[in-house]
């Protein structure tokens, strides 16, 4: 089974449907099978208190005005939704709170998102575990109780779905990544496993290709020198391409773990074994 490659666009696109159709082609470039997105309800997420806190940014003066700037509304979806099937690649979103899911629920979407950050809220989870759709679940800020409890809901609500190994340090570092992990859920709980990853660079995400993943996600800039908080444990366009293709390498190399004496080698054994006959 191929591994399936999300670019997580997220809030990268900085307010800018112009910005974020450019990193949809560039992930239908690099070979992606699709882009990810993130959705807000603010004043669900986030207290009175911190929306009017003070916080510069290019929006305005306060953590409001930011987090307002980054949010696209219905008419961007829309537009998001009818490039990506004129671009064929499947786009979908993790939602923040119950009103942003219903707000997604409004496109016919292949699949569902659980951010790490939601993992804990097993009302949210219910909601989405309820609609039968295929969910990616981040294991970001868990632990295996939390990971349990929410493949609970998941199995009762009979909702196809796979786990992601997270760790949520951005960006990560090399020695907290933990690659093992993935056999680790591989193993406890039966299912599909992929990998989000939060690193700088390309060699933490292809050695986790080789763990067999179903699905692995990296956030995607234009520039990792633009604003935003994701930017810098993002991937530029020619590190895209270079990690599916890598990951593509990896997935042929993987093999099927039975040792065959291939034709070429019998040839070669002609050559390397003469002095023996």
């Amino acid at each position: 089974m191929s591994v399936f490659v999300i670019a997580e666009i997220g809030i990268n696109h900085n307010g800018s449907l112009d910005i974020c159709k450019k990193l949809i082609n560039i992930a239908k470039v690099a070979g992606c099978d699709a882009v990810k997105f993130q959705k807000r309800t603010l004043n669900k997420v986030y207290s009175k208190e911190q929306l009017l806190s003070y916080r510069e940014s290019p929006w305005g003066k306060t953590f409001y005005d930011q987090k307002k700037g980054l949010e696209f509304g219905l008419k961007e979806y829309k537009s998001i939704d009818a490039y990506c099937k004129k671009k064929k690649i499947y786009w979908f979103a993790s939602a923040w709170d119950i009103e942003s899911q219903k707000f997604l629920n409004k496109f016919k979407t292949k699949f569902n998102k659980i951010a790490s950050a939601m993992i804990v809220d097993k009302k949210f989870l219910d909601f989405v575990a309820k609609q039968k759709k295929h969910t990616f679940i981040s294991t970001g800020m868990s632990n295996m109780k939390i990971i349990h409890d929410a493949v609970k809901i998941f199995k009762k609500r009979k909702c196809p779905f796979e786990l992601m190994h997270c760790v949520s340090t951005y960006p990560l570092k090399d020695e907290t990544a933990n690659l093992k992990f993935i056999n680790t859920l591989k193993k406890k709980f039966k299912c599909k496993v992929g990998y989000s990853g939060h690193e700088s660079g390309l060699a933490i995400s292809i050695a986790a290709s080789a763990f067999g993943l179903t699905s692995l996600e990296r956030h995607i800039t234009l520039d990792r020198s633009m604003y935003g908080s994701d930017q810098s444990a993002s991937i530029e366009p020619n590190g895209l391409k270079s990690l599916v293709d890598s990951v593509r390498k990896v997935e042929k190399a993987l093999g099927n773990g039975k040792k065959v004496f291939l034709p070429e080698e019998k040839e070669m054994a002609k050559k390397l074994r003469a002095h023996l006959i």
